[in-house]
Protein backbone atom coordinates (compact mmCIF):
# COMPACT_ATOMS: atom_id res chain seq x y z
CA UNK A 1 0.00 0.00 0.00
CA UNK A 2 1.50 3.34 -0.97
CA UNK A 3 2.00 6.12 1.56
CA UNK A 4 -0.66 8.25 -0.15
CA UNK A 5 -3.27 5.45 -0.12
CA UNK A 6 -2.60 4.70 3.52
CA UNK A 7 -2.96 8.37 4.47
CA UNK A 8 -6.26 8.53 2.57
CA UNK A 9 -7.50 5.45 4.44
CA UNK A 10 -6.51 6.96 7.79
CA UNK A 11 -8.34 10.20 6.96
CA UNK A 12 -11.49 8.17 6.18
CA UNK A 13 -11.09 6.48 9.56
CA UNK A 14 -11.36 9.81 11.36
CA UNK A 15 -15.12 9.61 10.94
CA UNK A 16 -15.30 5.97 12.13
CA UNK A 17 -15.16 4.61 15.63
CA UNK A 18 -11.59 5.17 16.88
CA UNK A 19 -10.87 1.72 18.36
CA UNK A 20 -12.14 -0.25 15.39
CA UNK A 21 -10.18 1.86 12.92
CA UNK A 22 -6.91 1.66 14.87
CA UNK A 23 -7.27 -2.11 15.19
CA UNK A 24 -7.89 -2.48 11.44
CA UNK A 25 -4.85 -0.36 10.61
CA UNK A 26 -2.65 -2.31 13.03
CA UNK A 27 -3.78 -5.62 11.52
CA UNK A 28 -3.11 -4.36 8.00
CA UNK A 29 0.36 -3.25 9.07
CA UNK A 30 0.99 -6.65 10.65
CA UNK A 31 0.26 -8.47 7.39
CA UNK A 32 2.34 -6.02 5.35
CA UNK A 33 5.24 -6.31 7.82
CA UNK A 34 5.18 -10.10 7.55
CA UNK A 35 5.37 -9.93 3.76
CA UNK A 36 8.04 -7.24 3.59
CA UNK A 37 10.40 -8.90 6.05
CA UNK A 38 10.32 -12.12 3.99
CA UNK A 39 11.53 -10.17 0.97
CA UNK A 40 14.10 -8.11 2.85
CA UNK A 41 15.73 -11.07 4.64
CA UNK A 42 15.76 -13.70 1.89
CA UNK A 43 19.53 -13.25 1.32
CA UNK A 44 20.40 -12.32 4.92
CA UNK A 45 22.20 -14.78 7.19
CA UNK A 46 20.43 -15.84 10.40
CA UNK A 47 20.45 -13.33 13.22
CA UNK A 48 22.52 -14.20 16.29
CA UNK A 49 20.13 -12.80 18.85
CA UNK A 50 17.21 -10.50 19.55
CA UNK A 51 19.41 -7.38 19.54
CA UNK A 52 20.66 -8.18 16.02
CA UNK A 53 17.03 -8.51 14.89
CA UNK A 54 16.21 -5.10 16.36
CA UNK A 55 19.26 -3.52 14.72
CA UNK A 56 18.14 -4.94 11.38
CA UNK A 57 14.66 -3.47 11.91
CA UNK A 58 16.12 -0.05 12.80
CA UNK A 59 18.59 0.13 9.94
CA UNK A 60 17.68 -1.98 6.92
CA UNK A 61 13.93 -2.47 7.39
CA UNK A 62 13.20 1.14 8.41
CA UNK A 63 15.35 2.48 5.56
CA UNK A 64 13.55 0.31 3.01
CA UNK A 65 10.13 1.42 4.23
CA UNK A 66 10.67 5.05 5.33
CA UNK A 67 13.84 6.06 3.42
CA UNK A 68 15.81 6.71 6.64
CA UNK A 69 17.14 4.84 9.64
CA UNK A 70 15.68 5.04 13.13
CA UNK A 71 17.38 7.93 14.92
CA UNK A 72 17.84 6.17 18.24
CA UNK A 73 17.52 2.61 19.57
CA UNK A 74 17.56 2.02 23.32
CA UNK A 75 17.09 -1.13 25.35
CA UNK A 76 16.98 -2.12 28.99
CA UNK A 77 18.40 -5.55 28.03
CA UNK A 78 15.30 -7.15 29.54
CA UNK A 79 13.12 -7.30 26.46
CA UNK A 80 12.07 -3.67 26.04
CA UNK A 81 13.33 -1.61 23.11
CA UNK A 82 12.54 2.01 22.31
CA UNK A 83 12.89 3.13 18.69
CA UNK A 84 12.89 6.88 18.23
CA UNK A 85 12.27 8.61 14.92
CA UNK A 86 12.72 12.37 15.21
CA UNK A 87 11.08 13.11 11.85
CA UNK A 88 8.59 10.33 11.19
CA UNK A 89 7.46 10.51 7.58
CA UNK A 90 3.79 9.77 8.23
CA UNK A 91 3.56 12.62 10.74
CA UNK A 92 5.45 15.29 8.78
CA UNK A 93 2.31 15.91 6.70
CA UNK A 94 0.35 16.93 9.79
CA UNK A 95 0.51 20.33 11.39
CA UNK A 96 2.81 20.67 14.38
CA UNK A 97 -0.11 22.05 16.41
CA UNK A 98 -1.36 20.22 19.49
CA UNK A 99 -4.81 19.78 17.94
CA UNK A 100 -3.46 16.92 15.80
CA UNK A 101 -1.76 15.02 18.63
CA UNK A 102 -5.02 13.25 19.47
CA UNK A 103 -5.14 11.81 15.92
CA UNK A 104 -1.51 10.63 15.92
CA UNK A 105 -2.34 7.07 17.10
CA UNK A 106 -4.26 6.48 13.87
CA UNK A 107 -1.18 7.37 11.87
CA UNK A 108 1.04 5.19 14.04
CA UNK A 109 -1.18 2.09 14.28
CA UNK A 110 -0.18 0.83 10.83
CA UNK A 111 3.51 1.22 11.66
CA UNK A 112 3.12 -0.55 15.02
CA UNK A 113 1.58 -3.46 13.13
CA UNK A 114 4.31 -3.28 10.50
CA UNK A 115 7.04 -3.70 13.12
CA UNK A 116 5.12 -6.39 15.02
CA UNK A 117 4.50 -8.36 11.81
CA UNK A 118 8.15 -8.13 10.75
CA UNK A 119 9.32 -9.28 14.17
CA UNK A 120 6.75 -12.08 14.19
CA UNK A 121 8.12 -13.55 10.96
CA UNK A 122 11.62 -13.37 12.45
CA UNK A 123 10.42 -15.47 15.40
CA UNK A 124 10.11 -12.60 17.88
CA UNK A 125 6.70 -12.26 19.53
CA UNK A 126 6.13 -8.67 20.66
CA UNK A 127 3.76 -5.90 21.64
CA UNK A 128 4.44 -2.62 19.82
CA UNK A 129 3.06 0.70 20.99
CA UNK A 130 3.78 4.27 19.92
CA UNK A 131 3.65 7.70 21.48
CA UNK A 132 3.97 11.23 20.19
CA UNK A 133 4.71 14.15 22.45
CA UNK A 134 6.00 16.61 19.86
CA UNK A 135 5.23 16.32 16.13
CA UNK A 136 6.71 14.86 13.95
CA UNK A 137 8.89 12.91 16.40
CA UNK A 138 7.62 9.63 17.80
CA UNK A 139 8.78 6.69 19.89
CA UNK A 140 7.88 3.08 19.29
CA UNK A 141 8.13 0.80 22.31
CA UNK A 142 8.70 -2.87 21.53
CA UNK A 143 8.08 -5.27 24.39
CA UNK A 144 9.39 -8.74 23.60
CA UNK A 145 7.20 -11.54 24.88
CA UNK A 146 9.18 -14.57 25.97
CA UNK A 147 7.76 -17.83 24.72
Amino acid sequence: MSQCCMLNYVVKCFVQENGRCVSKLENMGFRVGQGLIERFTKDTPRFKDELDVMKFICKDFWTSVFKKQIDNLRTNHQGIYVLQDNKFRLLTQLSAGKQHLEHAPKFLAFTCGLVRGALSNLGVKSIVTAEVSVMPACKFQVMIQKM
